[in-house]
């Protein structure tokens, strides 16, 4: 019976959930299904959340691994995370109808490190290997480009030329982590040249600035999110960073009685690729246990906005074709 437990606190942190770049890439797909009349394929998770990803498959939209999986011709998204060059060409090599969905920050990275390379720099990205996004960036920079994840790897980097170096970051780091191997790069090779934690997405740093805050008064805190998405766990590290248990909860299931056991004040956020839905339904979870004061913690207001992916192009295109 919920009489007999304690009432339980849920501090809310805000922002939470979809940032801007999430919001224009799923907008993208939406609009691509209702504009062209044809099926509209995407390549990799438009973006890292099953619950979107699921929700866009009722709809319409066919998700494929690999670029070859299209068939020729065809409507061909990328999702937010940004594609390799090859992956540009393969696309147009095969008449590809494509519309980029690619995060403005994201390509903002790409950028950065195509200037430092054509200024003849060896360029250091700042992320996790294997990830989409980072496949993607190193995909786009010519030159030699290292990957690296941890501070001792900035330490042992063999490089050509320490003088002519640069680095960039993944969007979606723990600004803390990221701001360590920026510093011994730095201590390292005091000629490197980067943006120091610019190109961490806004979002993320919001979103984390706000775990820390709602940190100092909870004592455990779940985040809503996909369990392969980089920003949802950069949200569990900063927790237990700030010496919080943490629960990463993809789905309801996943939130157990065991979890609040014990506690009065708990924190409750979303990574920028979760639905709020998903944060709703862990308070109807949670409310089945136990009476909930529900307070809304506000550490900063997201005003950004992209502008939407232009289909004009692309409608026309296949206008024409017909």
């Amino acid at each position: 019976m919920i009489q007999d437990h304690p009432p339980l606190t849920v501090l809310l942190a805000a922002p939470r959930g979809f940032c801007a770049g999430v919001e224009r890439a799923i907008q993208a797909v939406e609009d691509a299904l209702e504009q062209t009349g044809r099926p509209v394929y995407v390549r990799h998770e438009i973006v890292h959340n099953n619950r979107v990803v699921d929700d866009l498959k009722r709809k319409g939209a066919i998700f494929v691994d690999d670029i070859a999986q299209i068939p020729d011709g065809a409507v061909a998204i990328f999702s937010a995370h940004g594609v390799s060059r090859a992956v540009e060409r393969e696309a147009a090599g095969r008449g590809l109808s494509v519309l980029d969905a690619t995060c403005p920050l994201v390509r903002r990275v790409h950028l950065e490190g195509q200037r430092h390379a054509k200024s003849g720099r060896e360029i250091i990205v700042i992320g996790h290997r294997g990830h989409v996004e980072i496949e993607g960036t190193t995909g786009q920079i010519d030159g030699t480009v290292h990957v690296i994840e941890s501070v001792e790897e900035a330490l042992k980097l063999p490089v050509l030329n320490p003088e002519r170096i640069a680095y960039i970051t993944q969007t979606t780091l723990s600004v803390d982590d990221t701001r360590e191997i920026i510093a011994a790069l730095k201590t390292r090779f005091p000629a490197i040249q980067g943006p120091d934690v610019k190109t961490i997405c806004y979002a993320t740093q919001n979103r984390q600035m706000a775990v820390r805050v709602i940190a100092r008064r909870a004592e455990r805190i779940i985040v809503c999110g996909a369990r392969n998405s980089s920003n949802t766990n950069r949200l569990c590290e900063v927790a237990v960073g700030e010496g919080r248990q943490a629960l990463l909860m993809q789905d309801p299931k996943d939130l157990t009685l065991s979890f609040i056991d014990g506690a009065a004040v708990i924190g409750l956020t979303a990574g920028a690729s979760a639905p709020e839905d998903l944060v709703q339904e862990a308070l109807a979870r949670l409310a089945q246990w136990r009476r909930l004061t529900v307070e809304e913690v506000t550490v900063t207001r997201e005003d950004a906005q992209f502008a939407p992916v232009d289909l004009s192009r692309l409608v026309n295109q296949l206008a024409n074709a017909s």
